[in-house]
């Protein structure tokens, strides 16, 4: 199996429950050290990668019956002052590259008549906040990207799924908790308790092995009939 962004954060958590699990897993990050300290944590085989090169993608393993699209970014500003070539890395990075892996992975996973993707989406892939057109943009996107794959590769027994967590206890988090009080003139425990916890019923953030749970739980064959479908992990924020 492979996961993109696995060094830190959802990824890593991820990266720990497959290899508990007894997978293989294949560990794509674009910073090396932290890459070959995740992978030396959890027995994993590190790739170093810019995801938004087309180059490196083709340089990663193919042959592999789990893809974990996760690596992300995150930039917030107002639209007016969104710069647009970080607008365009965003775009590349969290809807081309997941692309680009489904073209090299899914022949093989026709072939062998199974496979699993599980795209790491969010609540805002559902739902839009002020700030983050970039980001809304890209997670709807994958939605989009996750939904198509379901319907091609059903034939094939292959599933395709999105997990939508809220704010998760990571480092982009904490970059955006930090960014969101610059913006709003706020400070930062007002940004986690007003802003980013006002709409979850649940009054925490989530922890990365909660969304790593989920992910291992689609990847079993008791979830074979689900697919197309987006899982939200967000204590309640899209039930309201």
């Amino acid at each position: 199996m492979l996961v993109t962004g696995g060094a830190g954060g959802i990824g890593r958590a991820c990266v720990r429950a497959f290899a508990e699990a007894g997978a293989s897993v294949h560990l794509v990050d674009v910073d090396e050290r932290s890459t070959a300290e995740a992978a030396a944590e959890s027995g994993a085989r590190p790739h170093t990668a810019d995801l938004t090169d087309p180059a490196a993608i083709d340089r990663l393993p193919s042959d592999v019956d789990i893809l974990v699209n996760n690596a992300g970014i995150q930039h917030v500003a107002p639209i007016p002052d969104f710069p647009p070539e970080m607008f365009r890395t965003i775009q590349t990075l969290m809807v081309t590259a997941p692309f680009l892996l489904l073209r090299r992975v899914l022949p093989g996973m026709y072939e062998r008549g199974w496979g699993r993707v599980v795209n790491i989406s969010s609540v805002h892939g559902l739902r839009a906040s002020p700030h983050k057109s970039a980001y809304v943009a890209a997670k709807h996107a994958l939605e989009g990207l996750s939904k198509v794959t379901a319907l091609e590769a059903a034939a094939h027994g292959v599933t395709s799924n999105c997990i939508d967590p809220g704010y998760v206890r990571t480092p982009l988090v904490t970059g955006q908790i930090a960014d969101q009080a610059r913006t709003r003139g706020i400070g930062e425990d007002a940004v986690t308790d007003d802003v980013f916890l006002a709409r979850t019923a649940v009054k925490r953030l989530i922890e990365p092995e909660e969304v790593a749970a989920v992910a291992a739980w689609l990847c079993g064959d008791h979830a074979a009939y689900l697919t197309g479908a987006s899982i939200p992990v967000d204590g309640g924020w899209t039930a309201a």
